[in-house]
């Protein structure tokens, strides 16, 4: 804590007053029925490969919603809020599912992957979730949830360092204190699952033909009682095949070294698929991972990257400019599927991540994580769950009215610095389910499935989904808004076909040149 206090104090009111976010949120576009909307991705919405804020993630259904660096959280959230309504406003009578675990499902063959035209990126970026079906399944891939990037300013990194007595080049310091974030993260990224996973239930047709291990809640539902999240449980983003990397944090190399392999080495059952069935492309390559973006990982290290660069290039010459939070659940509860007390929340939490120290990851640590991750995502709120900390078993209430109480000076210098007491408000909600979990996302979508809806999934997460389109609806709408958001989606149409026109490489050519890492003139696969 002297250590924290100490980085902290270094940082005025103005630095804290910089910290960067932006969101990228996923939904899935549904029937008024709720069964998923087989329709293709709306020509009103743009292009899905080079509208900025508007793409599709697995499916052609798959909406993500992306906004811009935001330095206020307010600033961010009504962003977001004003791209679901552009978004409502151009769908008809679809609408976004508010839930992370999907809606009615058809049959994998029949789930529409994502298109993004005949240029060789778009082929590239449609072959890939092609290769994700084949491996994964297609019905694991429409789990959606928000991704949450976060960056301190560039004020800030003087400061640091000066704090910590390093010498060295600002950019060499920027890394490892992100990675020592990162490492941090995973240590403690189990309280956000607690705290806001809200999956504790799903339909029946996501488990179809698949061994589960779930409870029967009401027919056609299922659950599990303890459960915070099951999108994060083996049930979602989880590989048995990716279980085998154990990726080290401890330094950009280790991080780069960790997923080489994967990335380079054919996987005996991926070779099986193979790379094409005739003229039928079925995944980019056989390795264990595609591209970088395969990898599962709760947070990555992030930075912009340039035209046909490979992420992990651009930060081995480049160095981190951000970290991506992966493992947020939607909030079913809040019509774009996160509110502020969250945001600040995570704030608090990752700015305790950077200021704290950072010991080194070991194998046998990335073992305990992956429990304690995996035991809050299944049965977090299990009053006798116990946890694993260096060595100790200890519950999650304990364990987290540690961290709370660690949290408090920097929720203290935010709200200093914007004269406001929201983040000590964040904290005492975060307290308040910590003493009694009823108070969760989680609990709460069971309490309320059971109160109101019979313990249907189904109708639950359609009657959110429906009340908050018709909310977004009713909230003010320009025409100067009309405008700019009509604006940005033609852009992207003309775009895409710029990009189309101007393709006269193979695609085969193409795809082996980019996954030997070769720098195209191509927007990025993924």
């Amino acid at each position: 804590m002297r250590s924290l206090r100490q980085r902290l104090r270094a940082l005025p009111s103005a630095v804290l007053r910089g910290l960067l976010r932006g969101i990228e949120k996923e939904s899935l576009r549904v029937n008024p029925d709720g069964t998923l909307a087989l329709t293709p991705h709306s020509t009103a919405l743009g292009s899905a490969l080079t509208h900025d804020h508007i793409t599709t993630d697995f499916s052609e259904s798959q909406l993500e919603l992306i906004t811009g660096v935001h330095d206020s959280v307010s600033g961010c959230l009504d962003e977001l809020t004003q791209i679901h309504q552009f978004v409502h406003r151009s769908i008809g009578d679809e609408t976004l599912w508010g839930c992370s675990m999907p809606c009615v499902l058809p049959a994998d063959d029949s789930i529409p992957i994502g298109r993004y035209g005949t240029s060789n990126v778009g082929t590239a970026k449609t072959v890939y979730r092609k290769g994700l079906s084949h491996r994964y399944g297609s019905r694991m891939q429409t789990i959606s949830g928000i991704h949450y990037n976060f960056s301190v300013p560039e004020a800030a990194w003087p400061l640091l360092q000066k704090a910590a007595g390093y010498s060295g080049p600002v950019q060499t310091f920027q890394d490892a204190a992100y990675f020592s974030l990162i490492r941090n993260f995973r240590r403690h990224s189990w309280l956000l699952l607690y705290l806001f996973g809200a999956s504790p239930a799903v339909c029946g047709t996501f488990v179809a033909g698949r061994d589960h291990g779930l409870q029967e809640l009401a027919p056609g539902n299922l659950y599990l009682p303890w459960a915070t999240s099951l999108r994060m449980s083996p049930l979602g983003y989880q590989s048995a095949a990716q279980a085998s990397l154990a990726v080290s944090y401890n330094n950009l190399d280790t991080y780069a070294y960790s997923l080489a392999d994967a990335l380079t080495q054919p996987y005996p059952d991926y070779e099986k698929i193979g790379i094409r069935d005739g003229e039928e492309y079925r995944q980019l390559s056989t390795t264990l991972l595609q591209i970088e973006n395969e990898f599962y990982g709760t947070i990555r290290p992030k930075r912009p990257i340039r035209q046909g660069e490979r992420p992990v290039h651009a930060l081995r010459e480049r160095g981190v400019e951000y970290v991506e939070v992966r493992l947020m659940d939607l909030n079913p509860f809040h019509a774009i599927g996160i509110d502020e007390s969250t945001i600040r929340f995570l704030d608090i939490f990752l700015m305790h991540c950077l200021l704290s120290d950072g010991p080194a990851d070991t194998p046998a640590e990335i073992v305990v994580l992956a429990r304690n991750q995996l035991l809050v995502a299944r049965q977090g709120r299990d009053p006798n769950l116990l946890l694993t900390r260096n060595g100790d078993s200890l519950s999650p209430a304990a364990w987290g009215t540690e961290l709370l109480e660690e949290y408090e000076p920097i929720a203290g210098a935010l709200d200093a610095a914007h004269r406001t007491s929201a983040y000590t408000d964040a904290l005492a909600g975060a307290a308040a389910a910590l003493a009694q979990s009823s108070k969760t996302p989680s609990a709460r979508v069971l309490q309320e499935m059971a109160e109101k809806y019979s313990n249907a999934f189904r109708r639950f997460g359609l009657n959110c989904s429906l009340q908050y389109k018709k909310d977004l609806l009713a909230l003010p709408w320009s025409d100067a808004d009309e405008a700019r958001f009509r604006k940005a989606a033609d852009d992207s149409l003309r775009e895409q076909k710029r990009i189309e026109d101007a393709d006269s490489m193979p695609f085969e050519i193409y795809r082996q040149h980019y996954l030997s890492r070769d720098r195209l003139k191509a927007r990025r696969v993924a």
